[in-house]
């Protein structure tokens, strides 16, 4: 028994609500799809719905010609750049397809030129060339970083929890092979205090050489994606251990590390494009303090409770407890000995007072600066200084969005927000990413190594733009803002498109729908029509999940896919499915047919 539910996220913060089926002039989508058995060998039937389309192209006949063959691509599939000579080479793949399944299943070797209805449906079913959406970087790639969503990770070494699991190179691996662009290190004192390891202080887990984690990042970092790798560091090193830091990863990187000269620091106006970063890496932390700051980690006494209990637990928050709204900061230690303020202002300054008192080269090799301004939220988000980077947990930014939405957008507009799990998800697991995506934040922080419905949200974003984890955020979050209130990503706004999901079977946007279940029948088709308005589709994803009700009445995980709304292509594609970890199945798929009315 199977039955599909599905859902759209879009830029309501992750709620879900029912749209329910009121009908709306505005562009919409359609999807037909059905669910595949990998092991089931039964003949499959075209939906009538494909049965229909073929025969208008076809002109009531029962084959294709080439010239056919590229109108229905052209004017129904939306193949606005398909020409008649990519229409001849798709007939030779579909004639391809059509012997081989008749050497298998018939022994037949009919070797017709034009295609016919069953050649269409089985190349229809070819997700790598018919693919749900864009396969190609297609966004402008020459904007400053601040423009774009990055596709990041958080505590990218570790391969299972927050407290006990193993930190490795090989989660970074992972990562990167994904299209991850933003690799969390923590630099740590090891226990005879003269070389660097990889941990997540104050916890069970067991440590990393950093030499084995730039290798891999070097290695593995530019084989999804050309555009930048970002490293940011959690540092509580020494002066001297920094210095080796920074020799370290200068040594390995050699040319493709990127940081800008002094003078360059001093007149940056914004940051560099991904485009002109290709193949680069780049380091993003705390400029160094002065000497007795590196020191307060030892005195503190404030360990953290082993079930997680401590507050937040990344390199920049203030314990959690902070006043947003303070006049007057007081720096409270985190529990876990972490989330340290940011310091003083003007890092690109250098603080030439200090340059003594830190090793330079470390200093040096910072392209964006980690900096929390002192005072008022409202003052923490100037953007009238130096370029830099926040971090906040996602309590912080909960907390904050609630009165100073507008300034947080803002502030995403130039600079960049990272936005990090709380501590207490021990068992890494995610927050819903579009809280912090609604407001601008370019750095949402994931737990790669986790599970869940976030975690598929995440992989779907940066499926678009061809998969290089740089999607360009939408304008109305880059648009001038004047007014404290002139946009909060909460209010109401009006529809700008519907999509509208027709189920042989799907659903949408910031609501929820599931289809009927199909009772003992290993090729399901779902006749049912959703329909979903949208306000900001650049932000919407499609979430599908297909479960399969045994006769317990237990719904099994059997496959999900989360795809941009924004990506998805015309007509009838084929869509891939994903397991609970976001590996793609081999031969489990849906076909689905996407309409704009």
């Amino acid at each position: 028994m199977h039955y599909i539910s599905a859902s759209f996220r879009g830029t309501h913060g992750g709620e879900e609500r029912d749209m329910g089926n009121k009908m709306v002039t505005y562009n919409k989508y359609k999807s037909f799809l059905f669910f595949i058995k990998k092991y089931k060998l039964t003949e499959l039937v075209p939906p009538e719905d494909l049965k229909e389309v073929f025969s208008k192209f076809a002109g009531g006949g029962s084959h294709m010609s080439v010239e056919q063959l590229y109108q229905f691509l052209v004017e129904h599939q939306g193949e606005e750049n398909f020409t008649l000579s990519d229409s001849e080479k798709i007939v030779d793949k579909v004639l391809q397809l059509r012997r081989t399944h008749q050497e298998t299943v018939h022994g037949d070797q009919n070797r017709e030129t034009e295609i016919t209805l069953d050649d269409i449906f089985r190349f229809f079913l070819l997700d790598e060339f018919n693919s749900p959406s864009k396969t190609e970087v297609h966004h402008d790639m020459n904007a400053p970083l601040s423009h774009y969503f990055i596709y990041t990770g958080h505590n990218s070494y570790l391969t299972g929890n927050q407290l006990s699991s193993d930190c490795s190179e090989e989660p970074i691996i992972k990562a990167l092979q994904r299209g991850v662009r933003v690799i969390e290190l923590d630099l740590w004192p090891t226990t005879n205090k003269d070389d660097i390891k990889v941990d997540h202080g104050w916890t069970l887990t067991n440590p990393v050489s950093p030499i084995k984690c730039l290798e891999s990042i070097k290695k593995y970092g530019f084989v999804a994606s050309q555009y930048p790798v970002i490293i940011t560091i959690e540092d509580h090193l020494t002066e001297e251990l920094r210095a080796k830091f920074a020799e370290m990863a200068t040594q390995i990187f050699g040319e493709i590390l990127y940081y800008p000269q002094p003078e360059e620091c001093l007149s940056l106006t914004e940051f560099p494009s991904p485009e002109s970063l290709k193949n680069r890496v780049i380091i993003s932390t705390k400029p160094p303090k002065e000497r007795f700051e590196s020191n307060r980690i030892k005195d503190n006494r404030n360990y953290p409770a082993l079930d997680g209990s401590s507050t937040e637990s990344s390199e920049d928050e203030s314990s959690g407890k902070e006043s947003l709204d303070s006049t007057i900061e007081v720096e409270i230690k985190s529990t876990n000995g972490r989330d340290r303020d940011e310091g003083d202002t003007s890092s690109c300054e250098c603080d030439r007072r200090l340059s003594q008192e830190c090793s330079p080269d470390y200093r040096t090799i910072i392209t964006i600066h980690n900096k929390k301004l002192k005072g008022s939220l409202k003052d923490k988000l100037k953007t009238d200084g130096e370029l830099r980077r926040l971090s906040w947990s996602e309590t912080t930014l909960e907390k904050a969005s609630e009165s100073h939405g507008t300034d947080i957008i803002r502030f995403t507009q130039k600079n960049i927000l990272r936005v990090y799990p709380r501590a207490t998800r021990v068992k890494s697991t995610n927050f819903k990413p579009h809280l912090g995506w609604m407001y601008g934040a370019q750095m949402v922080a994931f737990n790669m190594q986790g599970l869940g419905k976030s975690l598929w949200l995440m992989q779907g974003m940066f499926r678009a733009n061809g998969g290089c984890g740089y999607v360009k955020k939408p304008e109305i979050l880059m648009q001038k803002l004047q007014c404290d209130n002139e946009f909060d990503p909460k209010m109401i706004m009006p529809v700008k498109k519907t999509l509208k999901v027709s189920i042989v079977g799907m659903p949408a946007d910031v609501a929820k729908k599931k289809t009927k279940v199909i009772m003992d029948n290993w090729f399901p088709v779902w006749n049912e029509e959703f329909e979903f308005p949208l306000t900001v589709p650049e932000l919407a994803l499609l979430q599908i999940q297909v479960k399969d009700k045994d006769q317990g009445g237990k719904d099994d995980f059997a496959g999900q896919t989360c795809l941009p709304v924004s990506e998805l292509k015309l007509g009838f594609r084929s869509v891939p499915l994903y397991n609970e970890k976001g590996e793609q199945f081999k031969s489990v798929k849906l076909l689905m047919r996407f309409q704009f009315e």
